[in-house]
């Protein structure tokens, strides 16, 4: 679509950008999605599905989780298209009686901030799934979890944004430089299809915020972490909803692991995600190798061992294919949703790591308000300021 002024643009297509443009153009405002690929084809095609508070940080963070569940439920009954939608919850199994104490105290601090959190001892994980191993101790369950298909989702969003909201699109368009000031309309982008106008911008880039940022001399502390996913089958259903370990925390808030050599070095720990065709997604991995998206099948064969250390009577399954993907990561692991103070108009959201999709209505809530100037918002944006960060880079 040939666009020359618009009041917003958003610079990416995946399911933040989905979000917003969603929430934006239900507010009547006149919002285009600029998008140098196709629909969610970055990050948003390279992760599982789940909308998660199980493994947030209590406070701020689990509660901002909790507000996105409750408005993805929303959307569930509000979107034209169904995304796969369910909501039977999460747990988290643990490997050791020291890790059940750890869960024992984040239970009871989740308990505390008013979540659904409950512990579960061995009759109850193996009552869970029978493909179990006999000598874990417990786990811990959140019941308000839920997942969706990733892809559905941000389509979802993306066709009604546009069908009921007038929501317009530029595919195939990619940003390569973005100029302030000098006209009424705020900002120029450039794009390798023409000059579009805007009064303000979103810079919604994910991995590839950065090089967004660059364009108008800011520094965004995000940086892509590397993550392998397994997709895989077999005869019999293995479960039902959402696993992880415990020792998945723990990793990925960066604390040490009592785990092998090659475990740590690659940051994996168990998730199991069955999908609604009744295939299972197996994780995780974390590595910070800049923008290599190649399969280390060192790292896969490390993943599957893991896998099998939870799940010893899956030695038969069948692998379908292996994939990665690039996790926007900040160094507190809260995303930036704000505007840039030294720059006014152009706003961030953007560093969600592995919770894109779990925040991701959140997001576009909550910078739908921002940008219309909203007194009251969803959640509190100081946490997710720009500011926190070191603000400027000047370019000369």
């Amino acid at each position: 679509m040939s666009v020359k002024h618009t009041e917003v643009a958003i610079i990416g297509g995946g399911i933040v950008g989905s979000s917003i443009a969603y929430f934006l153009g239900k507010m009547g405002v006149d919002v285009t999605v600029i998008e140098k690929g196709e629909l969610a084809s970055g990050t948003s095609s390279r992760c599982d599905g789940n909308i998660l508070a199980i493994d947030k940080d209590p406070g701020f963070d689990s509660q901002m989780s909790l507000v996105s569940q409750q408005i993805i439920h929303e959307l569930s009954q509000d979107l034209t298209r169904k995304f796969e939608y369910r909501a039977p919850g999460s747990i988290l199994v643990c490997e050791t009686d020291e890790e059940m104490d750890a869960a024992k105290q984040w239970v009871d601090r989740q308990k505390a901030l008013g979540l659904s959190f409950r512990m579960l001892d061995r009759q109850d994980i193996l009552d869970e799934s029978p493909y179990f191993a006999d000598d874990l101790p417990g786990g811990l369950e959140c019941a308000t979890d839920s997942t969706v298909n990733p892809y559905l989702l941000t389509y979802s969003l993306f066709e009604d944004a546009m069908n009921k909201y007038g929501v317009k699109m530029c595919l195939h368009t990619e940003v390569l430089g973005i100029t302030q000031g000098g006209t009424s309309s705020g900002f120029t982008i450039r794009t390798n299809n023409g000059d579009i106008t805007a009064t303000k911008i979103i810079n919604a880039a994910g991995v590839w915020a950065p090089k967004i940022g660059q364009m108008i001399g800011i520094e965004i502390p995000i940086v892509p972490r590397k993550g392998h996913l397994i997709v895989a089958s077999r005869q019999m259903p293995v479960g039902i909803r959402k696993v992880m370990e415990f020792g998945y925390l723990i990793s990925k808030f960066g604390g040490e692991r009592k785990v092998d050599e090659e475990t740590a070095k690659y940051g994996v720990a168990l998730v199991f995600e069955p999908t609604e065709s009744q295939n299972f997604l197996i994780g995780s991995s974390r590595e910070f190798v800049g923008f290599d998206t190649s399969c280390n099948m060192e790292v896969v064969r490390c993943m599957a061992r893991r896998t099998l250390r939870f799940y010893p009577k899956l030695h038969d399954f069948n692998i379908v294919r292996t994939y990665t993907g690039l996790r926007p990561w900040t160094s507190d692991h809260l995303p930036i949703v704000s505007e840039v103070q030294e720059v006014p108009g152009f706003y961030i959201a953007a560093g969600h790591e592995g919770d894109g999709i779990s925040l991701a209505a959140v997001t576009g809530k909550l910078m739908s308000e921002i940008i219309t100037g909203q007194s009251q918002t969803i959640v509190s944006p100081k946490p997710l300021r720009f500011e926190r960060f070191k603000e400027r880079v000047h370019t000369y």
